[in-house]
């Protein structure tokens, strides 16, 4: 059977999904384009039809993973809509091991990751601000999400090998505050952006809030 006789066995879909399963079973540094191959029981060189490099199949990787992520409701305040899509976002990357390392790395290389950067782009667009403002904070956001979920996968990972720090050098997130932590930052992100909205849609200082009570 000829190369392409043989990747014509699976579709692109096919591969990208057994990719996927991979991924989650056994993590990104295992994910070879050999252990692919035996996966779908066709040569390494078979894979190229559909994926010219590793790379790319990486960032249909993170692009399905990204694809993924719960929609958000348009008819929400930007505000919320904001801290959703960072939530799904999140989520979606922790469904998968090493997910966010995935949308990372092929971010990094400018290959996957625009859906993420554009859903986080349009919720913050959808509160009024111009188009470079609202690139800058969906880039804000973006790395906040990743670099949080990547910390959180990688204690994960260290922790079902019993290699976790105890006592006084324990992270804090250890005791399920993860996901509380993760909505604070995002809060934080969503509260410097309301002080520039082109709406006034500033929150009130503490001190005039308690004027009013």
């Amino acid at each position: 059977m000829t190369g392409n006789e043989s990747a014509r066995r699976h579709s692109r879909d096919d591969v990208a999904e057994t990719a996927l399963r991979i991924l989650d079973d056994y993590g990104l540094p295992d994910l070879t384009m050999r252990r692919l191959a035996a996966a779908l029981d066709v040569q390494p060189s078979a894979l190229y039809w559909h994926f010219p490099n590793k790379q790319t199949l990486l960032a249909e990787l993170a692009d399905r993973i990204v694809g993924r992520a719960a929609v958000t409701p348009a008819d929400v305040s930007w505000p919320d809509r904001v801290r959703a899509e960072s939530a799904a976002l999140r989520d979606a990357l922790l469904a998968y091991r090493d997910g966010a390392e995935v949308v990372a790395s092929t971010a990094a290389l400018g290959l996957g990751a625009a859906p993420a950067q554009q859903r986080l782009e349009a919720a913050v667009r959808s509160g009024g601000f111009d188009a470079e403002t609202a690139g800058r904070a969906a880039t804000a956001l973006l790395h906040f999400v990743l670099g949080h979920v990547s910390h959180e996968q990688q204690r994960m990972q260290f922790d079902s090998i019993g290699v976790l720090a105890t006592g006084e050098a324990a992270d804090p997130l250890d005791e399920g505050e993860s996901a509380a932590a993760f909505a604070f930052g995002v809060g934080l992100l969503v509260g410097g952006l309301q002080r520039l909205a082109p709406d006034g849609d500033a929150p009130e200082s503490a001190g005039a809030s308690r004027s009013r009570t």
